[in-house]
């Protein structure tokens, strides 16, 4: 059960507190995880309030192309996706402040179907605001927002009253390894009915120093964004981690076609996580794993989404091909 609380103008907004779905699991979870050689950590712990903050300066960043490109994308394409989708309803996993989605709602609200918006993000903070700005913004939207872990609570979603596209951009699903892609696509078309339609947002292969640049910026963002996961394991597990002797590193693995960022020991040390019963000893130079970001292309994008449920519709790419925005619909059988 999750617990609702209205609020907002005239009963337009709610917003859903989702309760943690498993809280021994994800225990496990974080314990087996950071047991592999090297230790790794899950993406999703960097998105405390503190690190959405900060991964909205990494997307105004100039090494960071995605942000920019594919808000371009959007402008460009929104039109054409309102007019193709029908949708009255837009449900976004991992909104963020919605920035680029805005795009999409004023496309649908200049045809008059805009009816309702789905935002599910982890960070309270700012869902709220979100949703504030958004019945602002839209005097006949109602906004439905989830806080909580889109992934493992999909079920969570509403069910469509309406016409209904499903969002996710700015690349997220690279942070999956290919089993886990093919499980929360396979989810996620579970959730969504026969013809309901799929707007996916990935990042292509491409120029490795262009890859390695927009993780490594010069004014040093995504360097804390990295070091914020270690804050997040302090408060929730009581761990000692100290972010200062960490440095951050990210490359390019030819191999995998992903980014890894990494976390690297400066020093010998040993950090106690008591809510997990472990300890972890670092030698100086050992790292410990926080992000994969899988690259792309068409052929292999078509294949993901036809294994879990979707007919591929749309390819669009911008004119450097850094960056794929793909629209797709729910297969009737």
């Amino acid at each position: 059960m999750h617990e609702a609380r209205p609020v907002g103008l005239e009963g337009r907004v709610t917003v859903d507190l989702l309760p943690q779905s498993d809280p021994v699991l994800a225990l496990d979870e974080i314990r087996a995880g950071l047991l592999r050689r090297p230790p790794e950590t899950n993406p999703k712990y960097f998105y405390d309030d503190r690190g959405s903050e900060l991964f909205e300066a990494i997307c105004r960043l100039p090494e960071y192309y995605p942000t920019r490109t594919e808000r371009a994308m959007l402008a460009a394409i929104a039109d054409g996706v309102a007019a193709r989708t029908g949708a009255s309803e837009i449900v976004e996993l991992g909104s963020g402040s919605a920035t680029k989605t805005r795009l999409l709602l004023s496309a649908v609200a200049r045809r008059g179907r805009l009816r309702s918006f789905v935002p599910f993000d982890c960070s309270a903070g700012a869902i709220r605001q979100l949703a504030a700005d958004l019945v602002d913004e839209y005097p006949d939207l109602r906004v439905h927002a989830l806080v909580g872990d889109f992934v493992d609570q999909l079920d969570c979603l509403p069910e469509a009253e309406m016409p209904r596209l499903v969002v996710f951009l700015g690349g997220t699903l690279g942070n999956f390894r290919p089993p886990e892609a093919h499980a929360f696509l396979s989810a996620l078309a579970a959730r969504m009915a026969p013809g309901e339609h799929f707007l996916l947002g990935t990042d292509l292969v491409k120029d490795v120093a262009r890859l390695e640049a927009a993780y490594n910026d010069s004014a040093g963002v995504t360097a804390e964004f990295n070091l914020n996961v270690l804050r997040v394991l302090n408060r929730s597990l009581g761990a000692d981690f100290l972010p200062e002797e960490f440095a951050h590193r990210a490359f390019y693995d030819r191999d995998q076609n992903w980014i890894e960022m990494r976390l690297v020991s400066r020093r010998d040390q040993i950090v106690r996580l008591p809510a997990i019963d472990l300890e972890l000893r670092f030698a100086r130079g050992d790292e410990m794993r926080t992000e994969i970001s899988a690259k792309f292309d068409r052929s292999r994008v078509r294949a993901m989404l036809e294994s879990c449920g979707f007919e591929l519709l749309e390819w669009h790419t911008d004119p450097e091909n850094l960056f794929a925005l793909s629209v797709s619909r729910r297969r009737r059988s």
